[in-house]
């Protein structure tokens, strides 16, 4: 499993806004699961634009939060054709001149995991991949209160 930071609002439009590219400076051959880290850098441009706008964003949110895991994606594929200036079909959250990880089957955590992150792709401590999974096993067992 790997690992990226995002600033926010960035963060939260993946995890709680269906925003399914994440624009990053390199292209990875990586593909699997992914988590989501709501890095200590905010982008405060960003919270006004309209996209994060239609995304939901609520700074109340507790996926709002930085400096937490707050999300696991699958890493599907990488589209460079921004990077090679052509035209490509990865919708408005594309930046041009940006490689587009495209993220699917993105499931936002029950709670943050505060964690810190990196400014590169990373591999996330053993400890924080066994708190992901046990957060999403216990949201997944069913209620056994009589």
């Amino acid at each position: 499993m790997q690992a990226i930071s995002v600033q926010q609002p960035w963060a939260f439009a993946i995890a709680r806004g269906g925003k399914t590219v994440s624009n990053q400076s390199l292209p990875t051959a990586y593909r699997g699961p992914l988590l989501i880290h709501a890095s200590m850098r905010v982008d405060l441009t960003a919270c006004d634009s309209p996209l994060v706008r239609a995304a939901g964003w609520d700074p109340h949110d507790p996926l709002a939060t930085i400096g937490a895991v707050i999300a696991l994606a699958e890493l599907d594929d990488v589209c460079s054709s921004g990077v090679l200036d052509s035209a490509c079909g990865c919708g408005p959250w594309a930046r041009p001149e940006a490689h587009h990880w495209r993220l699917g089957s993105v499931r936002a955590l029950p709670r943050p995991i505060v964690a810190l992150g990196r400014a590169d792709p990373w591999v996330p401590m053993p400890a924080l991949v066994a708190e992901v999974r046990a957060m999403f096993s216990a949201a997944a067992a069913p209620d056994r209160c009589p």
